[in-house]
C-alpha cells in the first residue's frame, strides 16, 4: 500500500493494512493483528526516513558513545 494510500485509508476509516472498516480501539486499524503487523514493519526497519550515509567518523563516534554503557562493542 503506498503512502498515499495508507493516507487515504486513515482519514477515510480503514484499515491501512488490509483495508478493512477501522475499529475505533485499534484505530486506525481493524484489529490488534494489523496493529501488530504494522509495529513489526517498523522494528524490522521496513518503514524507514531516509537520510545521508553515515560517515565512518559518524560510526566510529557511536561506538564511544555505547562504550561506557554496558554495551559490548568487542
Amino acid at each position: 500500500m503506498t503512502k498515499a494510500t495508507k493516507t487515504e485509508a486513515a482519514q477515510s476509516g480503514t484499515c491501512p493494512m488490509c483495508s478493512g472498516p477501522s475499529v475505533h480501539a485499534f484505530r486506525p486499524f481493524c484489529s490488534r493483528r494489523c496493529a501488530d503487523l504494522d509495529l513489526a514493519r517498523w522494528l524490522k526497519g521496513n518503514y524507514a526516513i531516509p537520510g545521508p550515509p553515515a560517515s565512518p567518523q559518524d560510526l566510529n563516534a557511536d561506538e564511544d558513545d555505547q562504550a561506557g554503557f554496558g554495551f559490548d562493542t568487542s
